[in-house]
């Protein structure tokens, strides 16, 4: 809140001052109403309380209207209807402006522009047109260069299968040599279905698991060394199956027995 200026707050003392100038000329009995809280303060006894047992001595009196004593600049209020109940309310003290209307003060607020035209920054954008183009840039700069490398490069096919003779070492693409190299370790039934089976659940389960928004590497230590040591799995194997395994998919190094690998 903006603090109040040191001649408002000066004119409002003056504007107090002359207020209780005023009411001190205007009534005689302002001497009597000084002694009561002098009275009340000897006593050391609450004034909302003196007002409260003077207004139920006056109830019990059946008086019609009971009034109690207030300070200077306290406000009273008295209900009777037939022995009705007295409530009397007490205020701090107000100063009264020109034609004994009150004023305050609330604060004291800079000239300026009601509404704020100027746009808050968003940290999200449209799929489209942002992503989508972007995406169809890289599709088409992807289908460029493969088009471009087939000009240049001739991948021909291989030979016609022949049934009756079995390629040694017969191995399968690039992309399941990992899988191959599985089944030359364990037991089908592990290599084929468990360790498959607990690697594909474990990264669908990922997002559910792991629910750090951090988009920070060193924020998210656990799960880029849990997927680091999943992709170097694979890569290990898939370089073992297709450059260390020979006829009978034995071990074997590729600087002394040659290479048994064809892309």
């Amino acid at each position: 809140m903006t603090e109040i200026p040191e001649h408002l707050r000066k004119r409002a003392e003056e504007a107090r001052n002359k207020a209780a100038a005023a009411k001190a000329e205007e009534a005689p009995a302002a001497a009597a109403a000084d002694a009561a809280p002098a009275s009340e303060a000897d006593s050391k006894i609450p004034a909302h309380l003196l007002e409260r047992a003077k207004a139920a001595r006056a109830k019990a009196a059946g008086g019609d209207t009971a009034t109690a004593d207030a300070p200077v600049g306290s406000a009273v209020a008295t209900a009777t209807a037939g022995g009705g109940a007295v409530v009397a309310a007490a205020g701090p003290p107000l100063a009264a402006g020109p034609g004994g209307h009150t004023q305050r003060l609330l604060t004291v607020v800079k000239s300026g522009s009601i509404q704020d035209v100027k746009a808050s920054p968003q940290d999200k954008v449209h799929v489209w047109p942002h992503l989508l183009s972007i995406e169809f840039v890289a599709a088409l700069a992807c289908l460029s260069f493969v088009f471009i490398f087939s000009i240049f490069v001739n991948a021909p096919l291989l030979e016609l299968a022949d049934v009756n003779k079995t390629p040694n070492p017969s191995k399968a693409p690039w992309y399941f040599l990992g899988l191959q190299e599985l089944l030359a370790l364990f037991h089908p039934m592990v290599a084929g279905v468990l360790l498959p089976g607990i690697g594909m659940g474990g990264l669908m389960l990922a997002p559910y698991i792991d629910r750090n928004p951090s988009q920070k590497p060193e924020d998210r230590k656990f799960a880029v060394a849990l997927f680091t040591v999943f992709l170097m799995s694979c890569a290990v194997l898939t370089m073992i199956g297709s450059f260390f395994r020979g006829p009978g998919q034995l071990f074997i190094f590729p600087w002394t027995s040659g290479l048994f690998f064809e892309l």
